[in-house]
């Protein structure tokens, strides 16, 4: 476990290169952690390899170092994985937390959203393809965001028992996470806001793994003037690797810090440097709308 008073992440899946938005996602855990005197690591989250793109994880790693954003331990591999995750399942099963469910999506449609709790006795494990689900429960999951302020959820009204492993046999990203982010000693989570709604299943799962919860600081998606979020199923813009500097300028001004126009000309270290000399994630606005001046074209 670790010692260290501040260790934050970045955790991209390999599902396309890095662009505007998670560069700065990157950037902000970055400079929170190393202007807290901590660290900063990288872990690839590649455990859905229907949604990967090949050689996306080599492109990610290698726009992080254009940019300045050097990680300080060895870089983790979900896909490597497996066995500590299955590990937790049967952990969780034997605690009467987790069931095998074989529903289906066309039997679940007409709840919209809403698990009914349908297999939720099942103990053993039935001989046709199955899920496995988590038990919540009715009480609130409240938890305060640095950054969106305090937050409360009650699970079994917002979704009910999620699943924590597919029925393809793929570990969900809600069970992953969670134990990556806890065996790895992260202390502090600071990412983009359209995963706020999966905290409350994180910090529930926590409590039911007698784990610590981290510090969470949830930053406001990038949305472009057309109204659409920036990311890959979008098609944003990769990060474009030449002439990185004015793309970490338009990342600063998007989280609100203000750096002095003679940084354009600097070098990436300078820049970085600076960041983290005056960063303040106080002033992170919870929503904002990137002008089309802001987003990098593939040559800035």
């Amino acid at each position: 476990m670790s010692k260290v008073r501040y260790r934050g992440r970045f955790a991209p899946s390999p599902t396309g290169p890095l662009h505007f938005g998670s560069l700065v996602s990157a950037l902000a855990s970055y400079l929170d952690a190393k202007a807290s005197q901590g660290e900063w690591l990288v872990r690839i989250e590649d455990i859905d390899p229907p949604r990967e793109q090949a050689g996306a994880a080599k492109l990610i790693l290698k726009a992080l170092e254009y940019y300045g954003l050097h990680w300080d331990q060895p870089i983790i591999y979900q896909s490597s994985r497996h066995t500590i995750y299955q590990d937790y399942i049967e952990y969780l099963r034997k605690q009467q937390q987790a069931y095998p469910c074989t529903c289906s999506r066309k039997e679940l449609s007409i709840f919209h959203g809403q698990y009914p709790g349908t297999c939720r006795n099942q103990r053993t494990l039935p001989a046709s393809p199955f899920a496995i689900r988590l038990k919540t429960e009715s009480t609130p999951v409240n938890f305060i965001d640095k950054i969106q302020g305090a937050q409360s959820f009650n699970l079994e009204e917002e979704g009910g028992d999620f699943i924590i492993k597919r029925k393809d046999g793929l570990f969900a990203y809600q069970l992953a996470v969670v134990i990556d982010d806890t065996l790895q000693g992260i202390t502090h989570i600071l990412r983009g806001s359209d995963l706020l709604d999966s905290t409350p299943r994180q910090y529930y799962l926590q409590s039911v793994l007698g784990f610590s919860h981290p510090s969470y600081a949830h930053i406001p998606v990038i949305v472009a003037s057309d109204g659409k979020k920036l990311s890959k199923q979008n098609l944003a813009t990769p990060l474009p690797l030449e002439h990185p500097q004015p793309v970490l300028i338009r990342a600063l001004h998007a989280l609100n810090q203000s750096p002095p126009p003679e940084l354009i000309g600097a070098k990436v270290s300078e820049i970085i440097a600076w960041a983290t000399r005056h960063w303040d994630s106080r002033i992170i606005p919870q929503s904002m709308t990137i002008p089309e001046t802001l987003l990098p074209t593939t040559a800035p």
